[in-house]
């Protein structure tokens, strides 16, 4: 062990803090830390140099003991004491993220009749238009040239969207608005089938769940360049 460490673990101050440990230590017997012998020096005929005061090293090890204990010390009485410990419940409530692969995606299961339905009762109608065809936010459905309006172009499912997992993850993280959230798996399973379908990219019959919605293929999947794509 380390002449520092030995003094940390307070050997001869049990009970103590390393800062004051260190500290008393030097105070009692400062030649604890010695200065490399000057006899070996001139055995070995090396030139002779000034080796530091053991008092100034135990001066700047209880410094930085010191220091450190007063800064988180100083951290803790900064806060301002606000909230509440979060627990692994509200953790588990929005540790959801689904990844392109399917990875997260939760059981259930939906198919587009059932969607069509939901996306009228459940308000999606009133902003992407009936049909998902474009209303007061962007159409869903359709697959309008992404080069020739330029950078106003309509991004949509089919013509834009890279990994159909993120359909999935975004309704029920953000949809319906105003109430996201409030869409169970099977609905939102259900949506993504009739909005897959009505973009011609599954079969209307097609049920989607966690096996087969990852396995959708989606038409700009392969124009994306992945800039880490060992982490997917």
């Amino acid at each position: 062990m380390s002449t520092l460490k030995q003094l940390a673990a307070g050997s001869p101050f049990p009970g103590r803090s390393a800062a004051r440990s260190v500290a008393q230590w030097c105070a009692a017997d400062p030649g604890s830390l010695k200065a490399p012998s000057l006899e070996r020096s001139r055995t070995s005929g090396a030139p002779l140099r000034a080796a530091p005061h053991p008092g100034n090293v135990c001066i700047v090890a209880a410094a930085l003991c010191a220091l450190a204990f007063g800064t988180a010390t100083a951290r803790a009485a900064d806060t301002p004491h606000l909230g509440r410990p979060i627990s692994e419940a509200d953790i588990k409530a929005w540790n959801m993220t689904i990844m392109p692969d399917g990875t997260g995606l939760p059981p259930g299961n939906g198919i587009a009749a059932e969607g069509a339905k939901l996306f009228d009762t459940k308000g999606c109608a009133l902003c992407h238009g009936q049909a998902g065809k474009g209303g007061t936010a962007n159409m869903l459905v359709g697959s309008p040239s992404l080069t020739a309006p330029g950078i106003s172009a309509n991004k949509t499912i089919a013509n834009f969207w890279g990994q159909p997992t993120t359909l999935f993850d975004y309704i029920r993280r953000a949809m319906p608005w105003p109430t996201p959230r409030t869409l169970s798996d099977d609905e939102v399973y259900a949506i993504c089938a009739y909005l897959f379908a009505e973009n011609k990219l599954i079969p209307a019959d097609e049920p989607m769940n966690a096996q087969t919605l990852p396995k959708v293929k989606m038409p700009n999947h392969d124009n994306f360049i992945i800039k880490f794509p060992n982490r997917i």
